[in-house]
């Protein structure tokens, strides 16, 4: 990406209806004929207040179009690689069809919709950009709210004749330059000077001393011309503007929400501003990640792909738990970003993922090998045969039981065994470290089948090069090229069976038992035995005896696999549709 462009937005028509606003501050327009190519009111759908909001809308958000994969988005192109491209995934989804982007055409996509919503609001480009953002870049919403600000004008404040005649957005402008009250609040909403007024502000902030002056961040003095500001007035000299938007770029990856670096001033600083200041180029790319990455985040029909160090961006037509595969090869989910997991949820695995990465699995098993002192709760473990546990802290030196947690002078000689176990608080607390100590164990049968898969399958992506090799060697006994391509669609039915293996044992963690279940572990089992029969074939060393054995084999194995594997992730869809699984909550 050029880092010099994409900011400077070239809007000629947009910035000289500007400068026409500007200069008609001094002038009476009443008597104004509406230019022809302004948009009549009748071409505005208005949409009531209240209705659509987020994803809750009809309509679309900024820049998302109804078009098929592979249409060109904006002055930049169409985008490449889209088509059915469900990949490697349950076979309903050959139909979710998507497009990858790079993040130039991502960039003209938003120059496009920033141009579109100026055909409205006819601000300067930079300014509707950061009304957008303040929008989350919902062209609807902001257009909407622009629109009825200039309606109630109209309705509240102008003349009968005026209002008669306020049929075009033109006119409505025109009540603009004289009623913008409810206006000036959504600028200040938005942390920006209302453009119209922006001419008066720099008259009365230009500073005509031919002196030296000093920087008000540095206190070195310079000539007047070395000073820049905002429309809000307050003008620092370069290389501190310059210092400081590299830091908020750089540093604190602020990119749509730096502010005039004076004490207390709100007020936006505009990309012509940072890109005219700064002139490290690392420093204005950056800067444009960043506003690209707000404009994709903030639209539901755009994903980053989450592969590191890749910049594509995936587009749908619509929002949905599908997968999508970018250039760079990584397959991912679209609504939560995660590694194609079917035929869990996302919801499931998220929870999945929060329950292996936080501290939970260390409190189950806490409370299945520990248990705590009963009168100063110091958390002890034992160490040794005996019942008889002595509190080690120094405030407590309690003496209790370990089986029944009582007091230990009732015990008298039982140092081994414990006469009262069968009493009903000694029964709830060793209930209660049974029931801790199998959730544990259950944890850890699952946790320990789908990291098995997990590293499988990172040994069966090497497996890709002895594969290779191997198939050189077959080529060298009299097969051709074509012959074979069987060894590398095994490894591929491999790679798929592993995924969905791995991510079995996540569904089947949170699932109750039932009939269907039952069912779903009979069809796990089975795929799981031939896909480690498959990946025996695949490791085994090939000789010139056993070529069309081991040939024939591998081909009957992977045809049983990805039979098996479509039977399995067919019946856990049928039980979605038709509500047969049951889950527990954790």
């Amino acid at each position: 990406m050029d880092s010099d462009e994409g900011y400077n937005y070239e809007f000629d028509e947009d910035e000289e209806c500007s400068e026409e606003d500007s200069g008609a501050e001094e002038e009476d327009e009443d008597d104004d004929e509406p230019d022809d190519d302004n948009l009549d009111l009748g071409e505005v759908e208005l949409v009531e207040p209240g209705l659509g909001v987020g994803g809750e809308r009809d309509g679309l958000l900024c820049g998302e179009t109804g078009g098929g994969g592979g249409s060109a988005l904006g002055p930049g192109g169409g985008g490449g690689g889209g088509g059915g491209g469900s990949g490697p995934g349950h076979e309903q989804e050959e139909d979710y069809r998507y497009e990858v982007l790079t993040a130039e055409q991502i960039l003209q996509h938003m120059v496009e919709c920033i141009r579109e919503v100026n055909e409205v609001i006819q601000n300067p480009a930079t300014i509707t950009r950061i009304l957008l953002s303040h929008f989350n870049w919902d062209k609807e919403k902001l257009m909407e709210r622009f629109l009825l600000i200039l309606l109630q004008m109209k309705q509240n404040r102008a003349n009968q004749r005026i209002r008669s005649a306020a049929t075009t957005l033109s006119v409505l402008l025109l009540l603009l330059r004289y009623f913008d009250g409810n206006l000036e609040k959504l600028f200040a909403e938005c942390h920006v000077i209302n453009p119209s007024k922006k001419s008066r502000t720099r008259q009365m902030n230009t500073r005509s001393s031919a002196q030296d002056m000093p920087c008000q961040i540095c206190y070195l003095n310079y000539p007047n011309s070395y000073f820049t500001g905002l429309e809000c007035g307050h003008k620092f000299c370069m290389q501190c503007w310059s210092e400081y938007l590299t830091t908020k770029i750089m540093e604190e990856g602020m990119g749509q929400t730096i502010s005039c670096p004076a004490h207390g001033c709100d007020i936006l600083v505009d990309d012509n501003t940072v890109m005219r200041l700064i002139t490290d180029s690392k420093v204005k790319l950056k800067y444009q990640h960043l506003i690209t990455n707000s404009f994709v985040e903030c639209n539901r029909l755009l994903k980053w792909c989450p592969a590191p160090d890749c910049h594509h961006v995936v587009k749908v037509q619509y929002p949905d738990a599908k997968p999508v595969r970018c250039k760079c090869g990584r397959q991912f989910c679209f609504n939560c970003g995660e590694n194609w997991h079917d035929p869990v949820k996302c919801k499931w695995l998220k929870k999945w993922i929060k329950k292996c990465d936080d501290d939970s699995e260390t409190s189950n098993w806490i409370a299945a090998n520990t248990k705590e002192c009963p009168k100063c709760h110091v958390t002890i473990e034992k160490d040794g045969g005996c019942n008889h546990m002595v509190c080690r802290n120094q405030n407590c030196k309690a003496e209790f039981c370990w089986v029944c947690l009582g007091p230990w002078e009732p015990h008298g000689s039982a140092w081994y065994n414990c006469n009262r176990y069968n009493e009903d608080d000694a029964k709830a607390a060793r209930d209660a470290q049974e029931r801790s100590r199998a959730a544990l164990q259950r944890y850890l049968f699952y946790c320990n089948r789908y990291m098995n898969h997990m590293q499988s399958l990172r040994f069966e992506h090497k497996l890709y090069a002895q594969v290779k090799q191997k198939m050189e060697e077959m080529q060298q006994h009299n097969m051709s090229w074509i012959e074979v391509q069987f060894l590398k669609k095994a490894v591929d039915v491999l790679c798929q069976c592993r995924a969905t293996l791995m991510y079995t044992y996540v569904f089947a963690f949170y699932l109750k038992k039932n009939n269907q279940s039952i069912i779903f572990e009979n069809n796990q089992a089975d795929l799981e035995n031939a896909t480690e029969v498959l990946s025996g074939y695949l490791e085994r060393d090939i000789s010139q005896d056993s070529l069309q054995d081991i040939k024939q084999k591998v081909q009957d194995k992977y045809r049983y696999c990805e039979s098996r594997r479509r039977v399995l992730l067919q019946h856990v869809h049928e039980g979605y549709e038709k509500d047969l699984w049951e889950y527990i909550e954790d």
